[in-house]
């Protein structure tokens, strides 16, 4: 109990800033119509109730699950074993990944099913699949991190010049949503499996961090790869806010919950059933019975959290950030939604649990030369200057996204050259933590909601690249301090 009481506690601190601030702009400059409203603040009751659960669920059932698959990988000493479970495991975590399913859902509502969720879902899934497998084989072969990066990032620059120009924001939105509460940890928990192969334990420190970040670049490319078949077809993105559509608040969320009930059960089942078929046929080492009935709990309470989570989003949380994207963004004076999206980026990196684990591992691994007050310094300014430079992009027609991706990114490859290589891993993971759930639903709809009602704007091509700019922040932001931490290293030995 008081495990889930601290993930409850977790989830408020992300989830209150944000609706606190929908509640203050809804009693002065940008009121709800109708029953919006309440429908806000129920679908925000179910969030917290759902993600709670969830989070809960992945502590007890796939964390566990990740960690004794990741150590029956290291100890198979089998090169093809890390091929076939590395690609399964990267496309079956990734399909069920909760922000994934929200981002191609609104992929597809945008462009009116042009480019349907299913597609973008297993599009995605087969890229994660590809890259994770190719982060195992550099644990278990320890290949340079940075190198590994340098040539991944080459490539999806390359491949960007030939694909279609409509899925770029989509591509590089995609990284940071498959990097989500359901994935990271089971990343992570599998890494650190596998790098226990390596009795160095410096050294398996290390390469547990980096395989999240290697991961997520395979959604960019799958993305990327799909637009070279799609070419550019000018699909003009639309966007549907059903603001007066319900007479009754509830409506709304009785429609959508059977449905996602389904969906959930669908993209969970393959999980669990690759490790239970594992488990009783091929394991080397088994599970005491009473590990894998705590297991088979948390994959209950992982389901019953994702279904209300879900909900709570597509019936409550995005139409009303899409709303408020519409209101603030259509205001003669410009100035309020550039500050609120500046706002919402700084209350965002503040509030993620994740950046919290995040924070206290970096003050445990430095044994405290970097303190955390400074590292949420660096990553709340990086976020929150993130939004507002997507902001900037919707309200400006000269600026693209790759004008401020190609060099950020080149950048930071140029850092991880620079700076201590635990460092490396960790810059590019976080990317994957500061884009979290809230970054997936309601400030991806804000900044929806500003593009459509921007005359000039395409909400396809600028209502995406907001997650992708939080995405590359914080690899910025924590190489940045790895150079500092470095410099001051160097000082205290002479």
């Amino acid at each position: 109990m008081e495990i889930f009481l601290d993930k409850v506690k977790e989830v408020l601190q992300a989830t209150l800033p944000i609706t606190l601030l929908v509640v203050i702009l809804h009693f002065t400059i940008a009121p709800l119509p109708g029953v919006e409203f309440p429908r806000f603040l129920f679908g925000a009751f179910l969030i917290i109730l759902g993600l709670s659960i969830f989070l809960f669920g992945v502590d007890i059932g796939i964390t566990p699950i990740g960690n004794y698959l990741g150590k029956e990988i290291a100890r198979s000493n089998s090169l093809r074993f890390v091929l076939v479970m590395g690609l399964m495991l990267g496309f079956f975590i990734s399909i069920a990944e909760p922000d994934l399913i929200i981002l191609a859902n609104q992929v597809s509502e945008v462009t009116e099913g042009a480019i349907p969720s299913s597609l973008m879902l297993v599009v995605v899934s087969v890229g994660i699949a590809f890259m994770m497998t190719a982060g195992l084989f550099r644990v278990v072969y320890r290949y340079p991190l940075k190198k590994l990066f340098t040539v991944v990032y080459a490539l999806i620059f390359l491949i960007a010049i030939f694909s279609s120009n409509d899925l770029f924001a989509i591509a590089f939105d995609a990284s940071g949503s498959t990097t989500g509460a359901l994935t990271v940890p089971f990343m992570l928990a599998l890494a650190m499996g596998v790098a226990s192969l390596n009795h160095d334990s410096k050294s398996a420190e290390i390469d547990s961090f980096g395989l999240v970040g290697i991961a997520s670049s395979g959604a960019i490319l799958g993305v990327l790869i799909l637009g070279l078949f799609t070419g550019n077809s000018d699909i003009s993105g639309t966007l549907t806010v059903d603001a007066n559509n319900y007479t009754s608040w509830v409506t709304p969320f009785v429609e959508t919950l059977p449905h996602l009930a389904w969906e959930t059960i669908i993209s969970i089942a393959p999980i669990l059933s690759i490790f239970v078929v594992y488990h009783l046929f091929f394991a080397k080492v088994k599970m005491h019975a009473r590990e894998m009935k705590r297991i088979f709990l948390g994959t209950i309470y992982l389901y019953v959290g994702l279904v209300l989570f879900l909900t709570g989003v597509n019936a409550g949380f995005l139409n009303v950030g899409r709303q408020i994207g519409m209101l603030v963004g259509g205001m003669e004076n410009k100035i309020p939604v550039l500050f609120i999206g500046l706002l919402l980026g700084l209350v965002v990196i503040l509030a993620e649990p994740a950046v919290y684990v995040l924070t206290h591992q970096i003050e445990a691994v430095t044994n405290g030369s970097v303190k955390r007050g400074v590292v949420l310094t660096f990553l709340s300014v990086g976020v929150g200057l993130a939004v507002f430079l997507s902001v900037v992009r919707v309200l400006v027609p000269a600026i693209e996204l790759w004008h401020y991706l190609v060099p950020g990114y080149i950048i930071a490859l140029a850092l991880a050259f620079r700076v201590p290589n635990l460092f490396v891993g960790m810059a590019f993971d976080a990317g994957g933590v500061a884009s979290g759930p809230m970054t997936a639903t309601f400030i991806l709809a804000f900044i929806q909601g500003v593009a459509e009602i921007t005359p000039h704007a395409n909400v396809l091509l600028e209502g995406f690249g907001m997650i992708a700019m939080v995405a590359m922040m914080p690899i910025l932001s924590l190489q940045i301090l790895g150079g500092i931490y470095q410099r001051r290293a160097k000082k205290e030995d002479l």
